[in-house]
């Protein structure tokens, strides 16, 4: 098995826990838990960043001090409604109480304390269609780089309809040359409707150096540390995956690889 395709522990409690140090990067952490009603989950932030995102279900979240409430709507995450998320900055800590069976995904990155605690979605957020043709998909952003709520992490959803490519035509961020490109660490959380699908993702770098290609299950997550990482649903199958993004600039540019540059 690639050491970037990272298998769901089990299907109950914490599943994912990737970190920058067992992936042998510096900035983005995504952990995932899987919760039967009533059960509950606690962390500190420490020195990083946090967006809660309720993938599926529903919970009372309570975090830096202060009671949210119940987060959460979609039971099923093909709904493709807008999902409920909180952004806690380092230093705080939080605390979910699952409501329903749920799925909460933590996504992470390095904090500064520039900015306040708040919910994000269901307002706001609409998804959107991208790319064309079989390239089409469509996007619930949660914290790209126009929300300036975030000090490091950039966070969205995709849906992939069955037959259709994603993260394509195939680009990366793995430079530090901004305004060109951006240096940005990448996990992809995949899911499947119907459950028993898959898919496939590349992730590659032009020399090959780098050059795996992962049969993708539901529940599994991709790290992307570099290269190229298109990813493509075959027919039958509807894809879903969450990204989470971080680097020392807060901004996602991209460079095409050659062979598809015309497409772009």
């Amino acid at each position: 098995m690639s050491g970037l395709l990272h298998k769901p522990f089990g299907a109950h409690g914490k599943v994912h826990e990737i970190t920058p140090q067992s992936a042998g990067w510096r900035y983005v952490g995504f952990s995932l838990y899987r919760l039967r009603a009533g059960e509950s989950v606690s962390e500190a932030t420490g020195d990083r960043e946090v967006i809660l995102v309720m993938v599926e279900g529903k919970a009372q979240l309570q975090g830096a001090g202060q009671n949210w409430g119940e987060l959460g709507e979609r039971m099923n995450v093909f709904e493709k409604s807008p999902p409920h998320c909180l952004y806690l900055p380092n230093g705080t800590e939080w605390e979910a109480e699952a409501t329903t069976g749920c799925v909460l995904a933590v996504c992470s990155a390095p904090g500064m304390g520039g900015h306040e605690a708040r919910r994000i979605g269901p307002g706001g957020i609409t998804l959107t269609e991208r790319g064309e043709g079989t390239n089409t998909r469509h996007i619930n952003n949660i914290a790209m780089e126009n929300e300036d709520f975030c000090d490091s992490l950039l966070v969205t959803e995709v849906f992939t309809p069955a037959g259709h490519w994603s993260s394509y035509p195939s680009h990366r961020h793995d430079e530090d040359d901004y305004p060109r490109i951006t240096y940005l660490e990448e996990t992809y959380y995949h899911r499947f409707n119907p459950a028993d699908g898959f898919g496939i993702q590349r992730v590659y770098t032009d020399d090959l150096q780098l050059n795996e290609t992962m049969a993708l299950h539901d529940g599994d997550v991709v790290c992307v540390p570099r290269g190229h990482h298109p990813c493509g649903a075959p027919y039958g199958f509807e894809m879903y995956y969450l990204n989470v993004m971080a680097g020392p600039l807060r901004k996602w540019r991209f460079v095409p690889a050659p062979n598809v540059e015309h497409l772009m």
